[in-house]
């Protein structure tokens, strides 16, 4: 699905692709919402519990659901209640499935497009 064909060699000198995500951790029963081309190294410097989910896309789509669950928002940062609505985005977006199977499938694709 991702463009490699079995056994064919995938070069690790390779830089990955950018792919830019919006990425949703829960810390306690917060969630951050913000964006990343490279999540592994910002979760780095990021409290939290959980990585819940990852969306395809930028600071546009991470602004829009800024003011989607403004709501939400505890004070003035990018942490959020997880309302009922959060909650459900969330489920959506992750489908049952491992968000960093999700975010690996993107980068294969990515790269099998080069």
């Amino acid at each position: 699905m991702c463009g490699w064909r079995v056994g064919e060699y995938i070069d690790p000198e390779l830089p990955l692709p950018r792919v830019d995500v919006v990425y949703y951790l829960r810390l306690g029963g917060a969630v951050k919402i913000g964006t990343t081309h490279n999540p592994r190294q910002r979760f780095g410097a990021i409290p939290h519990d959980e990585v819940l989910a990852f969306e395809r896309g930028g600071r546009s789509v991470e602004q829009r659901r800024h003011l989607e669950f403004a709501g939400e928002r505890l004070g003035t940062s990018e942490w959020f209640g997880l309302g009922p609505a959060l909650r459900e985005h969330i489920a959506a977006l992750a489908g049952g499935r491992d968000p960093w199977h999700v975010h690996a499938r993107w980068l294969a694709e990515a790269l099998a497009e080069r």
